[in-house]
């Protein structure tokens, strides 16, 4: 670990990203040049203590799951965020690992959307990244373990996933997710990742066995989803998808579909973040 080096290009970065482009308020007149400590320790999930030492050369050895949550609160790009982790005495991620941190670029473009509900996602369905809008909407996906990262495992093993929509678009919800999982077992052939996820759903899920036998395949695109919200109701939603060039990340954004979800969406902004279950799971 090189702590000197890592300390300063800590600093540094912090010192060179403004607050309105990770989604903060600009509050005019700021003895810190960038982000202060605080903020930085906000948007990575961590203690602005364990910040500081990092900071002075006094910190213990930083988690691989610590570096990739810097990475994202400081905007990193792949290669800068690769030099973080070799200056913390770990290798950064292999291919695989590295679609689990959301791509510099589209974190950016997340800032900007604001109050339009946005998510960067994998290619498996793991929710990488989420903007505030996005939070309020759909509840916070980040942090889960296991299979459970995936909307694909949940959706076939988890009730509460479903209860999100209504019943009459469970089934249409289905197919585009076992079509979309299909394209990407197509495109990343023998990865274990992939293999592994499917034969784990087959043998605890007799309608993914039935819909996986259809063989239907399909990248999400674009569609129109229906979320049953516990504060406001019900949200009918455009959900447009971007796709980075390797198809290995994307980005999701959603727009209201008609007047009355675009009244309750604005609603929901201004409420704000409240206690409220997980609307999907």
């Amino acid at each position: 670990m090189q702590r000197e080096q890592l300390a300063d290009f800590l600093r540094r970065r912090r010192a060179a990203i403004r607050p309105t482009e990770v989604g903060l308020a600009d509050s005019g007149i700021r003895r810190t040049v960038g982000l202060r400590r605080e903020e930085v320790a906000m948007l990575a999930g961590m203690s602005v203590d364990y910040l500081v030492r990092l900071e002075q050369r006094r910190s213990s050895q930083p988690s691989v799951q610590l570096l990739a949550a810097l990475a994202r609160a400081l905007r990193l790009s792949d290669d800068e965020r690769d030099h973080l982790f070799y200056l913390a005495g770990h290798q950064p991620p292999p291919a695989t690992g590295v679609a689990r941190l959301a791509r510099a670029g589209l974190l950016r473009v997340l800032d900007l959307l604001d109050d339009t509900p946005a998510l960067v996602m994998s290619d498996l369905g793991e929710v990488l990244a989420q903007n505030r809008a996005g939070l309020l909407v759909a509840g916070d996906h980040r942090g889960r373990t296991g299979d459970r990262r995936y909307l694909v495992y949940r959706w076939f093993t988890e009730p509460a996933t479903r209860a999100a929509h209504p019943p009459e678009e469970h089934g249409q919800q289905a197919r585009q997710l076992v079509a979309d999982l299909r394209a990407t077992a197509g495109r990343r052939s023998g990865d274990e990742e992939v293999t592994g996820l499917i034969e784990r759903l087959a043998a605890v899920s007799d309608e993914f066995r039935y819909r996986w036998a259809e063989h239907e395949v399909a990248v999400r695109r674009a569609d129109r989803k229906t979320l049953l919200h516990p504060q406001v109701g019900r949200l009918r939603m455009d959900c447009e998808t971007l796709m980075t060039p390797d198809q290995g990340q994307m980005l999701l954004v959603f727009t209201p579909a008609d007047d009355e979800t675009r009244e309750r969406l604005a609603l929901l902004m201004v409420v704000g973040v409240q206690e409220f279950a997980d609307p999907a799971g």
